[in-house]
C-alpha cells in the first residue's frame, strides 16, 4: 500500500467530494458576505443554518491537532464563509491553550494569537473570516457539554455567524473514520420542536448527566467534506508526512486504555440496569420505569456491539499487515528460532481465535437483550392475570 492508495482510502471512508474544476467555492465575494451580515437571517430563524462543508485540508489539520493532544482537550478556530444556509470551512488553525481531560479554555494569549493569525491571513490573500471554533472530546463522543453550550451561546451572540465543531480523536482511530460533529445553539428561552430521537452514540456513564441536561439547547448540522485543486498539494504534503505513522501503528495498542475504559463503563451500565430492575420489580403501574430500564439495556447492547466491531476491525488490520510484511523471505532476527512463515501462521491463528471469542461475546449480548425483553413481557402478563383474578374474586 503506497501513500496515494492510503490517501484515497481515507477520502472514500469520509466521503470527501471533489468540487468543480474552476474551484468556485474558493472565490470570496466580500460584498455578498457583508450583505448577509447586514440582513442577519439567523435572528429570525434559530434553525437557519442546516449544512456545513469542510475542506479536506481543514479536516486533516483538525484531526492531527486533536490526535496530538492525546487524552487532553485541544482547541482551534475555523476560517470560512457562508453560502445561504450552508457554512463553509476553508481552513483551520490551532490555538495555544491549556486543556485538561474534560475542558479547554482560551486565555488572553490565545485571543492575541487568533487576532494576529487572522490579520496575517488577510495580508497573504485569505480574506475569509473566523466562523467558528473546534475542540476535542477524547474518547467520549461528539456533543456539547454545559461549558461548551455557554461558550457557543456567547460566540453566537457577538460573533455571528459562528459554529462549534467537536472531534473525538480516540474514536476516530478505533473506527477508522473521522468522528466529528458540528453544532449551533438555540437562543435563550427558545423551545425547539420535538424532533424525535437522534442518532444513538455511546456516552460514558460519568458524562450522561451533562449530555442529557443540555442536549435540547443545540442542534447538529449535516456535515460534508470537499477538496479542490487549490489545496490538493497541501493535502498531499501533509499526507506524505504522516501516513507512514498510521501504517506502522496499531489501533489496538494505541487505544488499549480506551478499550479497557469502554468495557469497564459497559459493566457499570449493566450493573446499574440490573439494580434498577431488582429494586423496581415488574409491577403494574411501573411501565415508564420498565420501558426506561429496557432502553438502557438496549443501549448497553449497542455499546457492546460497537466495542466488539472496533476490536475486530483492529484485529483484521493486524492480520492484513501481518500477511503483507511477515511472509517468507522477510527479515528475521538472528536469535529467532521460528521462520517468518511460522510466525505469520501463529499470529493469524491467535487473531482468528480472538475474533471468534469476540463474535461469541457479540451474540451473547444480543441474546441477553432478547431474553430480558421476553422475561419482562412474561412477568407483566403474569402480574396482569393475578390482578384480574383478584378483581374477579372481589366482585
Amino acid at each position: 500500500m503506497d501513500s496515494n492508495m492510503a490517501q484515497r482510502t481515507w477520502e472514500m471512508a469520509n466521503n470527501v467530494e471533489s468540487v468543480g474544476s474552476i474551484d468556485d467555492i474558493y472565490c470570496y465575494d466580500k460584498k455578498t458576505q457583508q450583505d448577509i451580515l447586514n440582513v442577519k437571517p439567523w435572528d429570525r430563524d434559530p434553525h437557519f443554518f442546516k449544512d456545513i462543508k469542510i475542506s479536506a485540508l481543514a479536516l486533516l489539520k483538525m484531526v492531527m491537532h486533536a490526535r496530538s493532544g492525546g487524552t487532553l482537550e485541544v482547541m482551534g478556530m475555523l476560517i470560512g464563509k457562508v453560502d445561504v444556509t450552508t457554512m463553509i470551512v476553508m481552513d483551520s488553525f490551532a490555538l495555544p491553550v491549556e486543556g485538561t481531560e474534560t475542558r479547554v479554555n482560551a486565555q488572553a494569549q490565545a485571543y492575541e494569537y487568533m487576532a494576529a493569525y487572522t490579520e496575517s491571513s488577510k495580508v497573504v490573500g485569505r480574506l475569509e473570516n473566523v466562523i467558528g471554533w473546534y475542540h476535542s472530546h477524547p474518547g467520549y463522543g461528539c456533543w456539547l457539554s454545559g461549558i461548551d453550550v455557554s461558550t457557543q451561546m456567547l460566540n453566537q451572540q457577538f460573533q455571528e455567524p459562528f459554529v462549534a465543531i467537536v472531534i473525538d480523536p480516540v474514536r476516530t482511530i478505533s473506527a477508522g473514520k473521522v468522528n466529528l460533529g458540528a453544532f449551533r445553539t438555540y437562543p435563550k428561552g427558545y423551545k425547539p420542536p420535538d424532533e424525535g430521537p437522534s442518532e444513538y452514540q455511546t456516552i460514558p456513564l460519568n458524562k450522561i448527566e451533562d449530555f442529557g441536561v443540555h442536549c435540547k439547547q443545540y442542534y447538529s448540522l449535516d456535515v460534508s467534506y470537499f477538496k479542490s485543486k487549490l489545496d490538493r498539494r497541501l493535502l498531499d504534503s501533509l499526507w506524505n508526512k504522516y501516513w507512514v505513522n498510521t501504517l506502522s501503528s496499531s489501533s489496538l495498542l494505541t487505544n488499549a486504555d480506551y478499550t479497557t475504559g469502554q468495557v469497564f463503563d459497559l459493566s457499570e451500565k449493566l450493573e446499574q440496569s440490573e439494580s434498577q430492575l431488582s429494586r423496581g420489580g415488574f409491577t403494574i403501574g411501573m411501565d415508564p420505569h420498565e420501558k426506561k430500564t429496557e432502553d438502557k439495556l438496549a443501549k448497553a447492547t449497542k455499546d457492546s456491539c460497537k466495542i466488539t466491531i472496533e476490536v475486530i476491525h483492529g484485529l483484521m488490520s493486524q492480520i492484513i499487515k501481518d500477511r503483507l510484511f511477515n511472509q517468507r523471505g522477510s527479515f528475521v532476527p538472528f536469535h529467532s528460532n521460528l521462520s517468518p512463515l511460522s510466525d505469520s501462521r501463529s499470529a493469524a491463528l491467535i487473531t482468528a481465535v480472538l475474533s471468534f471469542f469476540l463474535m461469541i461475546w457479540y451474540l451473547f449480548c444480543s441474546f441477553l437483550l432478547r431474553a430480558s425483553s421476553i422475561m419482562t413481557e412474561l412477568q407483566l402478563n403474569k402480574e396482569l392475570v393475578i390482578k384480574n383474578n383478584k378483581n374477579t374474586s372481589t366482585f
